[in-house]
Formats: C-alpha cells, structure tokens, sequence
C-alpha cells in the first residue's frame, strides 16, 4: 500500500467515524483501527479492520457508505446501479410511465418485474412519508411514515399498468395490513402509490374486482394513497437478488411458501362453500 493510498484510507476512515449515519459499533471498529493501539504496519491494519468488516458485509449489515468503503478497501466488486437510478431522474419519455407499489421488503419486489418485456428499470426506495432524503434506517425507525416501495419504469406500448397490477397482487398477501409476511411494521405495510386519476381509476377497479372475486376469507386492505414523493433507497439496497443471490433466494422460498398455503386454503374454503 503506497503512502497516498495509506493517507486516502486514514482520511475515509476519519470522515466514516464522524458520519451521523455510521453505526455506533461500525464506529467502534473504525475508532480502533484509527488508533491502532497495537501498533500495525499500515498493511496489517488495514487487514485486521477487512477481516473485521467482513462478516457484517457478508451479511448484508453494514451502512451504505461503511458498504463502499469495505468495497474500496477489498476491490471486491459491487454491482453498478448508477445508470438505473439515473432513470429514476429523467423526465418521462413518450410511452413511458411510472408504477410504484410496497409490498413488504423492496428486495423481492424487484425480480417479478424485472424480468417482463417493457420494464426499463425498477428502483427501490421509499414512498409515503414527508421528509427529505429518508435513509433506511430512519424509515426502519418507523417514526418518519416511509414506506419501502418499489418504482417501475414502464413502456405501456408492451406492457400495461392493468399487468402491473395483476403481477403485484400475486405477490403480497393484501389482508395483512401490519406488514408483509416476516417483515412487521408501517414500513412494510401493502400500499399501491398512483401518480395520476388513470392509475387511480384502475387500482380502484383493481382492488374492487379482487374483493368481488372473493378469493380471500378476510377483507382486502391495501391502501392506494396518491404518491407525493419517491426518493431512491441506497445503492447496495438496488437489485439485491442479483447482489446477495443465497439469501434473497432464501426469503423469496419464505414468501412464496406462505402464499402457495394461503392460495390452497382460500381454494378449499371456496370449494366448500359452493357445495354447502
């Protein structure tokens, strides 16, 4: 390691170490390689504090720029989500439209529509709430009235809002109105967000037609609020099932599992039901 990259990283650390947003004991470790009581070569320590951050960077658990920094430090490679949130700020061209919906956890709510002819990008974020620039971990606070949604960028010549929403009721359970399987709390509640009186007529019908079908035993509560503002989560929040491809897997089983249940009850019930 060459004295300026010595110097760059003793700077990172520092200004990590006075970051508001900087866990306190991700501040902990950062003050001890600061300090280095133990006396390290430069090399060692910046050993001794990778190995220190690699657990919680395996697990997905460090702050976003606590995130970067591990990722500068290690040259392991993160995917780029640059270009996908620069979409989030262009102006909308002809054809192209906007959905947003939350559904518990925005990290599976990105693949169902990632995947489908005429989605151009699908940004995690938060909706709902009234402050600026919200971080994760003041909407996991619960005190800010943050919502983790989802932005779909859409050509509506291949596919249309009305399919937007087909897929996205299959994807949630819209009795829960306390959160979203594993995930519990307002931040995790099942809203569809509108951004004008068509997408507000057709979740409408939407959700009217759900009730009438009477698929579900318990009402239909899912919200449909008009979206005031969407803001784009952190970068390592972006494509997770492509970044942490194990465990997005792992929670995306748990969900399906949960729905594949309640599909079959809610069959059984209305089996019976005729027959009676």
């Amino acid at each position: 390691m060459t004295r300026q990259t010595d110097d760059e990283v003793q700077k990172q650390i520092y200004n990590l170490i006075l970051d508001p947003s900087t866990r306190e004991w991700e501040r902990q470790i950062l003050v001890e390689a600061k300090d280095n009581a133990n006396g390290l070569s430069p090399k060692n320590q910046l050993d001794q504090l990778k190995s220190e951050l690699r657990p919680l960077a395996l697990r997905h658990n460090l702050t976003p720029n606590v995130m970067d920094f591990y990722l500068t430090i290690t040259g392991e490679r993160q995917i780029d989500t640059h270009d996908k949130l620069i979409r989030h700020y262009q102006n909308d061209f002809s054809y192209q439209e906007r959905a947003i919906f939350a559904g518990g956890c925005f990290w599976c709510m990105v693949e169902p529509f990632d995947q489908l002819p005429g989605i151009i990008a699908v940004i995690s974020g938060y909706a709902g709430g009234s402050i600026d620039h919200p971080s994760y971990d003041e909407v996991s606070s619960q005190t800010t009235g943050y919502i983790e949604s989802v932005e779909i960028i859409f050509d509506s010549r291949q596919i249309t809002y009305q399919q937007l929403l087909q897929i996205y009721w299959s994807l949630i359970d819209p009795t829960d109105e306390f959160g979203q399987f594993d995930d519990r709390g307002e931040n995790y509640k099942p809203v569809i967000f509108v951004v004008n009186d068509s997408q507000l007529s057709l979740a409408q019908n939407s959700k009217m037609g759900l009730i009438k079908s009477k698929r579900f035993k318990k009402p239909i509560v899912v919200e449909i609020r008009e979206v005031i503002k969407f803001w784009p989560a952190e970068n390592f929040h972006q494509d997770f099932y492509k970044k942490n491809v194990h465990r997005y897997r792992a929670i995306k089983r748990s969900r399906q599992i949960f729905l594949t249940l309640q599909h079959t009850k809610n069959a059984i019930r209305r089996v019976f039901k005729t027959r009676v």
